[in-house]
């Protein structure tokens, strides 16, 4: 529990997001009391390097293999030095901002390396007391480990504020807002303000791995590959055959859940066609499982920058927009959300719920690291 006892009012409050495509870290400030937003600070990107990200690949590939075997950990504190390493960069330079004001807490999502839910599992890389100390700002993370802990499966941890942005533009539910990252998740907002929300599979991960694997750069810039190609119907046949879409909800996904395997035989172009088509058929099947059918579709994360899978989106649902159309940041939207989950967490509000984990009631979550203030710079 972080619950900080008479701090309710909204604060500044910065967020950091690592995500699984290993951009690098995206920090954001937002203004929140933790229930509404108030305000949009500034926002940026910090690059991972090629040796960071080699470091990372290396340390998740590592991770995921003990996973798999069911075997303990590797040594993981070099990727976890970096990573922090990265985060502390990440926030040093947004608060240098001139309008970055004072800000007053940090969430921290950190870097995934494995997730298992199954288990109860999940891992992020990233020391939340030392961005506290150097930073003399408290630190919310570990955000994760309570829903796990209770039954749940520890994501996806957005939805609440997805929820949050639909009230802040005033937006008539049904709706969906659709994340593309390393996978694809989406959250369904009922006219009750009901929550469902689950990983539909794959979105820029698989993608990004078929084209680094084949020389061909480190993602599709613009889908100008899968343009460039067609379609193998019984590839893509074989992906959907994937065990995971007969899974009931709620359910969620570690990037690494499906193979390449059946795209190998195809040139990268027809791989990347298929690969995309991939990830539209299984966000078109999530949409089978829904309560009711949404009025739009927003699309948010690195995805929605690939013309051929929006393409693909909208000609499978009704009512599919990129969220900047309505003013949303669209590459900054889940590291707003680790702010505003902080501050919910900071006051003891649930962060997750029975329609977003599949834990037993609404829970709240995370731990706070406070600063020792000595060591602040």
């Amino acid at each position: 529990m972080v619950q900080a006892p008479g701090d309710s009012g909204a604060q500044r409050v910065m967020g950091l997001m690592s995500g699984t495509s290993l951009d690098g870290v995206d920090a954001a400030i937002i203004e929140t009391d933790g229930e509404t937003i108030q305000g949009f600070g500034p926002a940026l990107l910090r690059p991972f390097a090629d040796q960071e990200r080699a470091c990372l690949i290396a340390a998740t590939e590592a991770a995921v293999a003990a996973g798999r075997a069911g075997a303990p950990l590797p040594n993981l504190a070099e990727a976890a030095r970096v990573v922090t390493t990265a985060h502390l960069d990440a926030a040093r330079a947004l608060l240098a901002r001139p309008d970055a004001g004072r800000i007053e807490l940090i969430g921290l999502h950190g870097q995934t390396v494995l997730h298992r839910p199954e288990r109860g599992l999940s891992v992020q890389l990233g020391d939340a007391g030392a961005l506290a100390d150097a930073l003399g700002v408290p630190v919310v993370a570990d955000l994760r480990q309570a829903d796990l802990g209770a039954g749940g499966q520890g994501a996806p941890l957005v939805p609440v504020y997805h929820a949050a942005l639909a009230d802040h533009l005033a937006l008539a539910p049904p709706l969906v807002f659709l994340n593309l990252g390393g996978v694809a998740n989406l959250t369904w907002i009922g006219p009750d303000g009901a929550l469902i929300a689950f990983d539909t599979g794959p979105a820029n991960g698989l993608i990004d791995l078929l084209v680094q694997a084949r020389g061909a750069g480190r993602y599709d810039a613009d889908g100008r590959i899968a343009a460039a190609g067609r379609v193998d119907p019984a590839a893509l046949a074989a992906l959907m055959a994937a065990p995971y879409f007969a899974k009931p909800l709620p359910k969620s996904l570690d990037r690494y859940d499906f193979s390449l395997d059946p795209v190998l035989p195809l040139t990268t172009e027809d791989a990347a066609a298929t690969l995309v088509a991939f990830t539209a058929d299984a966000v078109a099947e999530a949409a089978r499982l829904l309560p009711a059918p949404p009025q739009r579709w927003i699309v948010c994360g690195g995805g929605r920058h690939n013309p051929v899978l929006m393409a693909a989106l909208a000609a499978r649902l009704p009512g599919v927009v990129a969220c900047d159309a309505l003013g949303l940041r669209g590459d900054f939207i889940e590291a707003e959300a680790f702010a505003f989950l902080a501050r919910r967490a900071r006051k003891g509000l649930p962060i997750t719920f029975p329609g977003t984990t599949g834990v037993a009631g609404p829970l709240s979550g995370g731990r706070c690291w406070v600063p020792r203030l000595e060591n602040a710079a």
